[in-house]
């Protein structure tokens, strides 16, 4: 990408956005920040009990990625965060209006399989139903690209960074 934008990795949980992103921000050459890093530890025990979390939880924690991207415009990066309503992804922007989004895709039953053999994360995939009864997909009017997770990590980032480019042009 020739303009530095910053790029929001979004998706439901398991999709790989811890992953992906540092990946995608080594090769465009920005930094990465890991959204959950930004939630206050309130929202990560009540995720840690099994409970979604609801809208007054997220908008602090939307807030903390939006100042961060904010801080990051005209420089570029990378950050992750779920973004998973069109309100969330608005929220955002409003901060960093040049935001781009990274919706990383895939099947229910691959994504689950993932989350179930991840190790040391607080989301259990218990909430994954509530994820995807959350999840609104990106608009036709919202810039940004979706991009499969089938594959290995660097299929993923090389589909991804491909995608981007061509949002770019």
């Amino acid at each position: 990408m020739s303009t530095p934008h910053v790029v929001v990795v979004m998706g439901v949980a398991g999709t790989g956005k811890t992953t992906i992103g540092p990946l995608v921000a080594a090769a465009l050459g920005v930094p990465y920040a890991e959204g959950d890093d930004f939630h206050p530890r309130e929202n990560i025990d009540k995720m840690s009990a099994g409970t979604p979390l609801d809208d007054a939880d997220r908008w602090p924690w939307l807030d903390a990625i939006g100042e961060w991207a904010h801080g990051r415009s005209g420089l570029g990066g990378v950050v992750s965060s779920s973004a998973l309503k069109r309100a969330y992804r608005d929220r955002l922007r409003a901060a960093a209006p040049d935001a781009v989004f990274l919706h990383l895709t895939g099947d229910r039953p691959l994504i689950e399989r993932r989350m179930a053999e991840r190790k040391g994360h607080f989301m259990p995939t218990a909430l994954l139903d509530s994820q995807f009864a959350t999840l609104r997909p990106l608009g036709d009017d919202e810039a940004g690209v979706a991009v499969d997770v089938s594959g290995t990590p660097e299929e993923i980032t090389e589909r991804a960074v491909a995608a981007l480019r061509r949002l770019e042009s």
